[in-house]
C-alpha cells in the first residue's frame, strides 16, 4: 500500500507566538482554546508519532523532542497537549493496520487522550467484545479528543486474569462520546491541559481495539517501532520540562537586566551571586539535555540497524530523562528565587514554576526509574515492563 502524501510538518514562529500570547486565556479556560488545537493539528503536531503507512509523519525521536521543547517554551500546557496528542495516534501502531485505518479514517488526523493507568476493568463478553468500566484521572486533552485510550485489567470473575507476565493489562480504544468527562481539573500547574478525569460505564470495546503494548511489539516495521512502549513515552514527555526550563532561564536573563532591588542602584544582572547561580543552572540544564540526546542517539543507531535496544540502553535513557526533569526543576526554581517578588504576580516565570512542578509529579518521572537504572548496573534481576 502506498504511503499517503501528507502536508509538511510545520511549526511556525507565528503559531508559537500565538500560543505564548494566549497562555493566560488557556489557563482561565482550563483547556487549550479549540482554535489553537486546530492550528496545532494543521501544523501536523498530532501526526508526529503516527506511522507513515497510516497517514502520519513518523518523525525521528530527536526531532519530536525538539518540537515539543519549542511548544513547551511557548506554553508548558501546549507542549504537554502536543506530546500526549501525538502519543495516542502513535500507539495505533499496536493495532492491526487495517483496524487502525478504520479508526483514523480518511483524514487520518485525530486526537486521542491516553491514560496508561490500569484503573479500568475489562470483562469478556460474547461476540468478540470486552465490556469496559472505570475512571481514569489526568486525561490530558480529553475535551478535544475524538477517542480515548485507557488502561485496564482483564477480569475473570472477581480477580484480574493472570498471564505469564502478570495481570493481563491492556489499553482499550473507544470513541470519546461513549465516555464521560468529569470536570475536576482545578490544579496548581499545567492548567490548560484540561486533564480531567474520564469515565466509562459498560462500554463495549471490540477485541481488535485492545492492545498489549507493555508486553508485545508494535505491528509496524521501522526503527521507531523497535523502541519499547515506555521508551516512546519518555521521548514524548521529556521535551516538556526542558522547554519550560529554557523559557524560565531566558525570562530571568531578560528581567535581570532591568530589575533593581530595593536599596540598590545596579541591575540584578550585575550581582555576583545571581551570575553564579544562573551559570550553574545553565550548565546543569544544558548538560542534562545533552545527555538525553546522547543516549537517544545510541538507542536510535541500534534501532536503525534493525535491532531492538537492550534493557541497559532503555534503563540509561530513563536515567537521562529523569536527570533532565531534575535539572529543569532546578533551573526553574533558581529563576523563580532570583526573580524575587516580580514573579509573585502573574509572570511567565511563575507559570513555569507551577507547570514544571506539576510535570514532576507524573509517574514517568518517578524516582523509581533511578532504581531501575541502578539495578541494571548492579545486575539485579527486575521486571522490565516499565523500561
Amino acid at each position: 500500500m502506498l504511503t499517503p502524501t501528507l502536508p509538511r510538518l510545520t511549526l511556525t514562529q507565528a503559531l508559537l507566538d500565538e500560543v505564548s500570547t494566549r497562555a493566560d486565556e488557556a489557563e482561565r479556560e482550563g483547556t487549550l482554546p479549540l482554535d489553537l488545537v486546530e492550528a496545532m493539528r494543521e501544523a501536523g503536531i498530532f501526526r508526529m508519532m503516527q506511522p507513515a503507512s497510516l497517514g502520519g509523519h513518523e518523525i525521528s525521536p530527536a526531532e519530536l523532542i525538539s518540537i515539543i521543547e519549542r511548544l513547551s517554551y511557548a506554553d508548558g500546557s501546549a507542549g504537554w497537549v502536543g506530546a500526549i496528542g501525538a502519543g495516542g495516534p502513535g500507539f495505533t501502531a499496536w493495532l492491526d493496520p487495517a483496524v487502525a485505518r478504520d479508526v483514523l479514517g480518511q483524514n487520518a488526523d485525530i486526537s486521542i487522550a491516553t491514560v496508561f493507568a490500569a484503573t479500568g476493568q475489562l470483562r469478556p463478553r460474547d461476540g468478540g467484545v470486552h465490556e469496559l468500566s472505570g475512571r481514569w484521572p489526568f486525561a490530558s486533552g480529553c475535551r478535544h479528543a475524538s477517542w480515548f485510550f485507557t488502561g485496564g485489567f482483564v477480569f475473570d470473575g472477581d480477580a484480574p486474569r493472570i498471564t505469564e507476565q502478570g495481570p493481563d493489562w491492556r489499553l482499550a480504544l473507544f470513541p470519546s462520546d461513549q465516555g464521560q468527562i468529569i470536570d475536576n481539573w482545578d490544579v496548581l500547574g499545567m492548567r490548560a491541559t484540561g486533564s480531567n478525569d474520564i469515565e466509562a460505564r459498560a462500554v463495549r470495546v471490540p477485541d481488535e481495539l485492545l492492545i498489549r503494548p507493555f508486553f508485545e511489539p508494535a505491528r509496524h516495521e521501522g526503527p521507531v517501532w523497535r523502541l519499547s512502549f515506555f521508551t516512546l513515552a519518555g521521548i514524548s514527555l521529556v521535551g516538556v520540562p526542558l522547554g519550560i526550563a529554557r523559557r524560565a532561564l531566558d525570562e530571568l536573563t531578560r528581567l535581570a537586566s532591568t530589575k533593581v532591588r530595593a536599596g540598590t542602584f545596579t541591575p540584578l544582572s550585575e550581582d555576583g551571586y545571581v551570575q553564579t547561580e544562573l551559570a550553574r543552572a545553565e550548565g546543569r540544564l544544558r548538560s542534562a539535555r545533552a545527555m538525553v540526546f546522547d543516549v537517544l542517539d545510541d538507542l536510535w543507531q541500534t534501532a536503525t540497524r534493525g535491532d531492538a535496544p537492550t534493557v541497559e540502553q532503555r534503563g540509561t535513557f530513563q536515567l537521562a530523562t529523569n536527570e533532565a526533569l531534575r535539572a529543569s526543576v532546578e533551573a526553574v526554581d533558581t529563576s523563580f528565587t532570583l526573580a524575587g517578588s516580580s514573579v509573585v504576580r502573574p509572570h511567565p516565570i511563575q507559570r513555569c514554576f507551577r507547570d514544571v512542578h506539576t510535570v514532576a509529579q507524573h509517574a514517568y518521572f518517578s524516582p523509581v526509574a533511578m532504581q531501575r537504572f541502578a539495578k541494571v548496573r548492579f545486575g539485579i534481576e527486575q521486571p522490565t515492563l516499565f523500561m
